[in-house]
This record gives C-alpha cells, sequence and structure tokens, in this order.
C-alpha cells in the first residue's frame, strides 16, 4: 500500500492544480481546454475524496490510540475502543476501495460501442436465439439510460437474425459490456421441436468500442453508398428527404445503414465512423495471434469462438464459465437483469489486477 499512497499524494497535488486551473480566466475562455481539465477533475475527484477521508481516519485512529495509552475511566476506554473498532473497518474498506480506484484504466471504458451478434451453430434456433440475445441487451441498455440504434440487419423467415450489428450511446457503455465478447451457448426445446428435446445451439457476440479517429485508410472505390428517404419518428423533415444513408465496404461486405442524424452528411460523416470501426475490427481479427494478445483479459481472450457463457431454459439457469458464476434467474436475465452477472466480471477482473499487482509489488 505504500506504493499507491506516494502515487496518492502526487495525485492530490494535481488535482488540486487542476482546481485552480479551472479558475483560471483564461481557461475559463478557451471552452475546449476547460472542458478537458473538468473531465480530468471529475475523474480524479472519487479517488481523492476517499484517499482524504483514509488520512483523516488514520489520524483519528493515531488520537484514539493516545486516549487509550493514558486513559484510566473505564467508560471512556470502551467508547474509545468500539469507536476504534468501526474506524478500523473503515480504514480496511477504504482501502480496498482506493486500490480498484488506482488500477490502470482501460482507455476505450468511457466509449460507446458497436455490437454484432450473429447467429452460430443450430441453424433457425440459432438465429433466434440471436435475436433474444438483442432484446436482453437493448432492455439492459434501456436500464442504464443508453441509447440503441440499429446499424445493420439480416433477418431470417423464423424471425431471427442471421447476423445484427447496433451501436450503444451513453454513460461508461464499454466499461459494463466489454466482457460480452464470446460464444453464447443456449439449451432449450426448440419451438419446432415436436418430441420436446432439448437442442443446443450458439450465437456470437462481438463488442467494439467506437474509435473517434480509427488509423487505417480506406479507398473510396471500396465503398458503396445508397441514399434512402429516412423511417420512424421524426416528422415532415425525415419522411420528406433522402437522408438516410448506407454504405458497404466491398472487400468484406461490412454494411453501415445510419439514419439518426439530421441531415445526409451527419449520417455519411457518422456512418463513415462506424464502418472504419468495423473495417478496422475486421482485419485486426484476421490476425488471431495478434488478436488474442491485443484483447487478453483476465476473464477471457475475447476470442468470439471462445463459449462464455450457458443459457439453460429447462432449469432457468445461466452460467458464466469463465467465472464459475451461476445465477438460477434465467428468465429476469433475459429480460435485462444484467447487473449481477456484469458486476461479477468486473469484480473478478479487478481481483486478478490487484493479484498481479501484489506479485510484482
Amino acid at each position: 500500500m505504500d506504493k499507491v499512497m506516494a502515487q496518492l499524494e502526487s495525485l492530490v497535488a494535481h488535482y488540486e492544480e487542476l482546481q485552480e486551473m479551472m479558475a483560471d480566466p483564461e481557461v475559463i475562455n478557451d471552452t475546449k481546454r476547460y472542458m478537458e481539465i473538468s473531465k480530468e477533475e471529475a475523474d480524479l475527484r472519487e479517488v481523492v475524496g476517499k484517499y482524504r477521508k483514509y488520512k483523516s481516519d488514520k489520524e483519528e485512529l493515531a488520537n484514539l490510540k493516545e486516549l487509550l495509552a493514558s486513559e484510566t475511566d473505564a467508560d471512556l476506554v470502551e467508547m474509545a475502543k468500539a469507536e476504534r473498532s468501526d474506524l478500523e473497518d473503515e480504514v480496511a474498506k477504504l482501502e480496498d476501495e482506493i486500490k480498484i480506484l488506482m488500477l490502470p484504466k482501460d482507455p476505450n471504458d468511457n466509449k460507446d460501442i458497436i455490437m454484432e451478434i450473429r447467429g452460430a451453430a443450430g441453424g433457425d434456433e440459432a438465429s433466434l436465439f440471436a435475436g433474444d440475445l438483442l432484446r436482453m441487451y437493448e432492455k439492459y441498455a434501456e436500464t442504464q439510460g443508453w441509447k440503441v440504434s440499429m446499424i445493420d440487419s439480416e433477418q431470417t423467415e423464423v424471425g431471427g437474425y442471421k447476423h445484427v450489428a447496433v451501436m450503444i450511446n451513453g454513460d461508461n457503455v464499454y466499461s459494463k459490456l466489454k466482457f460480452e465478447n464470446g460464444a453464447h451457448r443456449v439449451q432449450r426445446i426448440p419451438v419446432t421441436e415436436s418430441q420436446g428435446r432439448v437442442h443446443t445451439s450458439t450465437a456470437t457476440v462481438a463488442v467494439m468500442p467506437e474509435y473517434e479517429q480509427v488509423d487505417i485508410d480506406i479507398d473510396p472505390k471500396d465503398i458503396r453508398v445508397d441514399v434512402y428517404r429516412s423511417s420512424g419518428a421524426g416528422g415532415q423533415h425525415i419522411n420528406k428527404t433522402s437522408s438516410a444513408v448506407r454504405m458497404t465496404h466491398l472487400p468484406t461486405g461490412i454494411v453501415v445503414a445510419m439514419q439518426d442524424q439530421r441531415s445526409q452528411q451527419q449520417n455519411r460523416e457518422k456512418a463513415m465512423e462506424i464502418l472504419k470501426t468495423r473495417v478496422y475490427d475486421y482485419y485486426e481479427s484476421q490476425n488471431q495471434a495478434s488478436y488474442d494478445a491485443e484483447r487478453k483479459s483476465a476473464v477471457g481472450t475475447g476470442d468470439r469462438s471462445e463459449r462464455i457463457r450457458t443459457y439453460n431454459y429447462p432449469q432457468n439457469r445461466v452460467t458464466d464459465h469463465r467465472i464459475g458464476l451461476t445465477l438460477n434467474k434465467l428468465d429476469r436475465i433475459m429480460e435485462g437483469d444484467l447487473g449481477e452477472v456484469i458486476d461479477a466480471l468486473i469484480l473478478y477482473n479487478q481481483t486478478k489486477q490487484l493479484e498481479e499487482l501484489a506479485d510484482n509489488a
């Protein structure tokens, strides 16, 4: 903890500098710089607050120790011992919380994501399960106050998806959904099964952070652009103008459709951002060795063929194989109640990181 404390002292000094800068008229008049400094200050606020409380509690513990060494009144001694016990518990808790807050941050954690879901093994049942997973993530996004936008989809005759891609925008989306990468397995009786036998099918999920600027050049000749009238909510403007844009990257077959923006130009810009992210990820995933090395984490390699979770309908059970978590509430999880699973994955990953830091200390 000594190394962490030394880091925290310099962090507090930097935090105080940031607060002074935010009061500087020159910084206030530079909107971009002020926003950058405000964000950095906000990112440090929680850990600085906990560290200050930690130091305050440690000082109070030292004072109590002195009191207990000299006090003879039995009642005061008893009260001081009780207070000391409570403070020791709080200090231990704050230490753990500070260690977690001081872990290296994933620079993508606060980014929006592009999520692709594909029906894999199991034919029609796999495509139906892909649709069920999409609905589960949409419901979870709703509980988080996130926005889900359709980018591309290929439906099947039975009502599922051969593949579907969506963009999810909001606070810390990638931090909560990044561990969903991989193969999801379902065990249930298909609606087409006349003899009541349980079948096993799979769907794969890929989660990509949206990069503001992707280091990839796409030849304009490799892109086909189609424009068409937007549909859905938005009034006369959406119905009367061809503002929606569909971009197809011909070498990979990746398609991005965008109609959420106000103008065709805005839709073009947003579609190009998303297309670059998906093409970049596509080429990255072709080099499997590099892909695994870059995306490896404590809870899995990020390999999309890795089976990460089983959804067993007959037993109303969900099991995450990476962390050995089993919950008998599949019905609630499929309705978007994913919080317990996601929190357990984040905690497991943090614990592994803390163990690695302790081993290297």
